[in-house]
């Protein structure tokens, strides 16, 4: 499957790129960024066509993979759909409701193949552990933290426009929704609550009818960052499990491995339509954080 790549900033260059050209079933084709100047140094660093325009790139691939912010990756991943190329996507899909149903549309309509990049999805022992859990069953709560601090000089996320207006609900609330709703189930509705250092506490209720708390920020007092994942349920208490060797490349590589065998009749679970109503979720609490009432999702 030939990739062309949206994007030329950290995680394009460091991630995507490197984890396609390594793929032995993908190609890394070309590259395609708003920036002319960073497109070319990508391209050349990995050997592959700068495209200056994103129709040219589409006409010369099977696939891209898009490492832009979402509200840019939205209009893009529906333009890529109705050209016919399968889309490996990050998260969040989009901002808004109406943006990711755009693309969930354009997705039924062309019959192209989706994967989201929910990076905790594509860690095989993660994946396992959800997967054996969820057939097991009787989950009633969890506890989700996450705490980072990415605006201190030389992080490479520190210059995120997108990630300073809408923090860490919306950067990190995908990652922490993405480990909860396998065990939990789907959100029916939810309130929220902001703290210091631009924290938001989501409480939410499931289907099922769980419960569970997410605590999110990306600009945490530097000794205050942690990532913690704790459930619990009529077989006991039970904590995510580390990603051992596995690293971001790896787990992108994973995840280009499930779009091949999506676009081969086997879809992945992590598509555009769960990644659509990540989104809802998000929105609606976004909502309960401004309205401060009970948001149904």
């Amino acid at each position: 499957m030939r990739f062309g790549v949206l994007g030329t900033g950290h995680w394009a260059a460091t991630t995507q790129a490197v984890a396609l050209a390594a793929h032995p079933k993908a190609t890394l084709a070309g590259v395609w960024g708003r920036s002319p100047a960073k497109t070319a140094a990508v391209a050349e660093s990995f050997g592959v066509t700068a495209f200056d325009n994103v129709d040219k790139l589409l006409d010369s691939v099977d696939a891209v993979a898009i490492a832009l912010p979402p509200q840019i990756q939205a209009d893009l991943a529906a333009r890529a759909a109705r050209a016919g190329k399968h889309l490996l996507l990050d998260k969040p899909l989009a901002l808004t409701v109406e943006s990711a149903s755009a693309v969930v549309d354009a997705v039924t309509d062309s019959g192209v193949s989706s994967v989201v990049f929910f990076t905790n999805r594509f860690v095989p022992g993660v994946a396992a552990f959800l997967r054996d859990n969820a057939a097991l069953g009787g989950w009633y709560a969890a506890h989700a933290t996450m705490y980072a601090s990415i605006f201190r000089p030389g992080n490479p996320y520190a210059g995120s426009t997108w990630r300073k207006e809408h923090g860490g609900l919306w950067d990190l609330g995908p990652h922490a929704l993405s480990v909860v709703l396998p065990l939990l189930g789907p959100v029916v509705d939810l309130s929220a609550a902001d703290g210091p250092h631009d924290t938001v506490h989501l409480l939410l209720r499931h289907d099922s009818g769980a419960a569970s708390t997410l605590s999110l920020t990306l600009d945490a007092a530097p000794d205050a960052t942690t990532f913690a994942f704790s459930y619990y349920g009529e077989h006991g208490a039970l904590t995510l499990p580390a990603w051992g060797d596995d690293t971001a490349v790896t787990a992108f590589g994973h995840a280009v491995t499930a779009l091949i065998a999506a676009a081969g009749g086997t879809p992945h679970p992590c598509d555009v339509r769960y990644a659509a109503s990540i989104t809802g979720i998000l929105s609606a609490a976004d909502q309960a954080r401004r309205t401060q009432t009970i948001v149904t999702v």
